[in-house]
């Protein structure tokens, strides 16, 4: 497994300790770029978003994001 690490506010955080399900700033972070950048990949597909509660808020699955790194396997699910 590859060893990277975030940072944020000088505490390192390893991609492994992440929750399953991520916000967009936390998104964000990992990959570098403008919340509004996470918002409009996934109006493209680029990065579907899970949308949870009322609000609509999104959430994003770890595997999709490890997976724009390189770091792992898209996983495809056939329904």
């Amino acid at each position: 497994m590859y060893d990277i690490k975030i940072y944020r506010m000088a505490n390192k955080i390893s991609l492994e300790d992440l929750p399953d399900l991520l916000t967009v700033k936390e998104v964000a972070e990992v990959l570098r770029v403008s919340p509004l950048t996470i918002k409009r990949w996934g109006k493209r597909g680029k990065l579907p978003a899970i949308r949870i509660n009322s609000r609509g808020d999104r959430r994003y699955k770890k595997e999709a994001v490890l997976w724009l790194l390189g770091i792992t396997q898209k996983v495809s699910v056939n329904v």
